[in-house]
């Protein structure tokens, strides 16, 4: 018998939530198999099974567990040790109230009255009893990076004097490149030459020419960067993360690509550390993955900007005289007006948008 414990996240973290439960208590488990996705407010990760056998649940879902709490056991095959569920911990959805339940929204059921008449019935709209009646609503407690997302972003709000400046870039040069050596990448280092490679080296640069960016305010001080880890926005079905990619300045962008494919990996898979989450200077969201066409990012603090990708679209724009189409991108960086002026979000903005679209970085 194996016991499946709550691990230890680092140390600012005490407890995790079961988020979910993959398999069935009594359920045979092999060596290997995903068993339950726990969740923190900074991390999702799961857990697999160390052996094989049967599984028993002993913390349900939506319940909070401590560090090294047993979760759950896999007794052996031989059915040695019965499997049965058990509760060790409460959940925190309440109890129904009202006329509707808070947790489902269903009508809450009350005691028939007794009458003579044959006549009445529980019959409702459209001749359906209230037992058959669809919910209304689903009610269930955010998860712990769900809140911690929520708080984050309440957080910017309130410290922070944000501001965002627009411009937009041709990415012509940068498609062309895509188009020109991405069969080499793919053959030489097993991924594809993406766009985000190239938007990183182009802040790293923003970053050198505009240093008040790679700062932060702390109490009363200004703390400037020396250094130029990039974290980049992921989504996931659990939420959005920000991984970070260090010291982005001394990397080609085939490693930049690489690293950036690993941990969008681990985040698709709820496998980041609290390692991959911390210390970024700089964050990058690309909303244009999801086909967004112009938005206003939430910086993410301690940072004092981030920058905005979006949807590339065919335009017309004048070069030389002449009217023609050009594949163009809005970018916005939004940033900590306290620290960073205009003019200065201004010119980082505009050094990303030349680097982009006179890309010189090594290939």
């Amino acid at each position: 018998m194996s016991d499946i414990l709550t691990p230890n996240f680092g140390e600012s973290i005490t407890s995790a939530t079961v988020a979910a439960w993959h398999k069935n208590a009594g359920d045979p488990v092999a060596k290997g198999d995903t068993l339950v996705t726990l969740e923190t407010d900074k991390v999702s990760t799961d857990l697999e099974a160390d052996e094989s056998g049967v599984l028993e649940i002993l913390v349900p879902e939506g319940a909070e567990a401590p560090i090294g709490a047993v979760l759950g056991r896999i007794s052996p095959l031989d059915g040695s040790s019965a499997a049965s569920p058990s509760v060790l911990l409460e959940t925190r959805e309440k109890p129904a109230s009202g006329p509707y339940s808070p947790v489902t929204g269903v009508p809450e059921q009350k005691p028939e009255k007794k009458t003579s008449s044959p006549d009445q019935t529980t019959s409702g709209k459209n001749g359906k009893t209230e037992k058959e009646s669809s919910p209304r609503f689903i009610r269930k407690p955010m998860s712990p990076l769900r809140r911690t997302i929520a708080a984050r972003l309440v957080e910017a709000q309130h410290q922070a004097a944000i501001l965002t400046t627009f411009n937009e870039c041709d990415m012509s040069s940068v498609m062309e490149l895509r188009k020109q050596f991405n069969a080499a990448y793919r053959e030489r280092y097993g991924t594809k030459l993406g766009f985000m490679s190239f938007f990183i080296k182009a802040v790293v640069k923003a970053l050198q020419e505009v240093p008040q960016v790679n700062a932060r305010i702390d109490g009363t001080d200004i703390v400037k960067n020396l250094y130029y880890d990039i974290s980049i926005a992921i989504g996931t079905d659990k939420g959005l993360v920000v991984p970070v990619l260090r010291d982005c300045d001394r990397k080609t962008l085939p490693e930049l690509e690489l690293e950036l494919a690993s941990l969008a990996e681990k985040a698709r898979r709820g496998n980041l550390s609290m390692q991959d989450l911390q210390g970024g200077c700089f964050t990058i969201s690309n909303g244009g993955t999801y086909g967004s066409l112009l938005s206003t990012p939430i910086l993410n603090p301690p940072q004092s900007g981030i920058l905005g990708m979006h949807a590339i679209q065919e335009r017309p724009v004048v070069r030389d005289g002449q009217i023609i189409a050009r594949p163009m991108m809005y970018l916005a960086l939004s940033y900590d007006h306290r620290l960073v002026d205009g003019k200065q979000a201004v010119q980082f903005l505009i050094t990303v948008k030349n680097a982009v679209e006179n890309p010189v970085f090594e290939l």
